[in-house]
């Protein structure tokens, strides 16, 4: 425990650029929603993050992507668009607020990218999960508790908005993110933010089933490019490494003996 608060001492850059990427990204992520839908505002927000992450490799770790992964990100991207547009064309007196969903979204989308990125780096230079996910999520929470007390009185208005709010506390945010913590200790981040476009194919199908939200035939296309994106990066790696990893690193991170 000595050693992780060192370390994190140490790396506090790191640590304040993952805490601002979680204060940041929720506020974005749901006012994304809320001005352009369910599906449109999940794609965006998450279909953005890949490419965000992949920048932010490359120009911070000079890592290559691979051409892999550039036609994952192209065909996850490509159907995250087609996504947006059949809602578009579904409902044309909607566009404003579509457009100005998408602009939020993106903005959700690199903050994702940004502490996804910050918590792989602070793992791979021998900060324990749990301490680098533990710190940035904390710090990051404790900057959205003023956001929770001056908008949060609905969830105690009753049981059932109680109820609701716990169930996507402790289901959809503590479980999804101990996952993702643990998939990052085992693949790059552009690879774990690509591999999450399957979220926004899994929220557009729910947005029409549960929700009763319209989806053309042509965002069934976009729902089969994304498909096909994870596909692509199943079979390889995400990144080439420009130059040789620590043995440390390499042993905690065995994917990467390759890229």
């Amino acid at each position: 425990l000595y050693r992780a608060r060192v370390a994190l001492r140490a790396n506090i850059g790191t640590v304040i650029a993952g805490a601002i990427g979680v204060f940041i990204y929720p506020l974005a992520f749901y006012s994304s929603m809320h001005l352009a839908g369910v599906a449109v505002g999940t794609v965006v927000s998450l279909g953005s993050a890949p490419i965000a992450s992949g920048i932010l490799e490359r120009i911070i770790e000079k890592q290559n992507l691979s051409r892999r992964w550039m036609l994952a990100a192209a065909l996850g991207i490509g159907g995250s668009a087609i996504l947006c547009l059949a809602k578009m064309q579904n409902a044309p007196a909607e566009v404003w607020p579509t457009i100005a969903g998408i602009i939020v979204g993106l903005v959700a989308g690199t903050t994702y990218a940004l502490y996804s990125w910050s918590a792989h780096n602070l793992i791979g230079r021998t900060i324990g999960r749990a301490a680098a996910m533990g710190a940035i999520f904390g710090l990051g929470g404790l900057a959205l508790m003023p956001v929770l007390i001056i908008t949060g009185a609905p969830l105690i208005a009753s049981t059932q908005s109680f109820t609701v709010g716990a169930y996507m506390a402790l289901v959809p945010m503590f479980v999804g993110y101990l996952l993702f913590g643990y998939g990052l200790t085992r693949v790059s981040a552009s690879t774990a933010t690509t591999l999450t476009l399957a979220e926004p194919a899994i929220a557009a199908i729910l947005a029409v089933v549960i929700v009763g939200e319209r989806l053309a035939p042509i965002g069934w296309v976009g729902m089969a490019a994304i498909c096909a994106s994870l596909l692509v990066l199943s079979l390889g790696p995400a990144t080439r490494s420009s130059h040789k990893k620590n043995k440390l690193t390499a042993a905690r991170e065995p994917v990467y003996k390759e890229t």
